[in-house]
This record gives structure tokens, sequence and C-alpha cells, in this order.
């Protein structure tokens, strides 16, 4: 999806709500994948984070997988390699409509054209290559 800048301050600015696939924990502290969410969770955003590999981070439960998140989130924040992206979109194709997250926000360095694409045509809005926390920063001050 090509989105324009004032579009994706506007995502970071309304969501309430941040899945975090590929989540670390605190042991891993020094990680993008940890700092980053928990930048978001300072300011203001309930983080979910997804992990089948850990039991929790910054204080909230982990999920295994997507489908078993408890509510529909505003963003999928995604933090995996982009060959684990084709997996990712299945998945989310899978999730019944009630269920599938507002946005699908794929981090810096992160794309897969294809995948992306069947998103999309899938009806998913999907951000590629770009840091949430970057453009959060931005429009969600610190408290």
């Amino acid at each position: 999806m090509n989105v324009t800048d004032s579009q994706l301050l506007e995502i970071a600015r309304q969501a309430q709500t941040v899945a975090v696939v590929g989540m670390q924990d605190e042991n891993k502290r020094d990680r993008p994948a940890y700092q980053i969410p928990a930048m978001l969770q300072e300011r203001g955003i309930k983080i979910y984070p997804v992990n089948p590999n850990i039991q929790s981070s910054l204080g909230e439960k982990a999920y295994a997988a997507i489908q078993d998140l408890p509510v529909k989130v505003d963003i999928l924040d995604v933090f995996r390699r982009p060959n684990a992206i084709p997996a990712l979109a299945e998945e989310l194709i899978a999730l019944p409509p009630e269920k599938r997250p507002g946005v699908v926000w794929l981090q810096s360095g992160i794309t897969h054209p294809e995948a992306e694409a069947k998103l999309e045509k899938a009806g998913f809005k999907v951000v590629s290559d770009a840091c949430l926390g970057v453009i959060a920063s931005r429009v969600r001050p610190r408290p």
C-alpha cells in the first residue's frame, strides 16, 4: 500500500492496541523487537506480544499465534524475516473478519511484495519497511 507520511502519522496517532509478532522479552532488551513495543507502551498503547517462545513481555501475557489474540488490534506490528511473511499472510487471511487487524505493519527492512499484494487483495491495509516507533514518536509524546 502506498501510504503518505500524513497517513502513517494518523495510523500511529489513533492506534490504541498493537500486537507485536516476533516480540522479544526482557532477556533481549537490546533488540528493537523489545525496545519499540516498550516505547509504544510507554506512550499509552496496549501491547499484545505474539511469540511462542516467550511467556510474557512488558508485563503482558504473550500469545503463541495471532489467532490466539483475545481482541481485534489496531496494528499488527511484525518483527520477522521477510521469508516468514508469506506464511504470516496466510494466517492473517484465515482469520475471521472480526479478528483481523486494522493495519499490518512490517518493520524497517521487512518487505515481501507478493505477500503484501495478497494481503491487500484480501482487504488488509499494509505498511512495509517502516518503523512504527519512529512514526509514533512524532505524534505520541512521552508522558
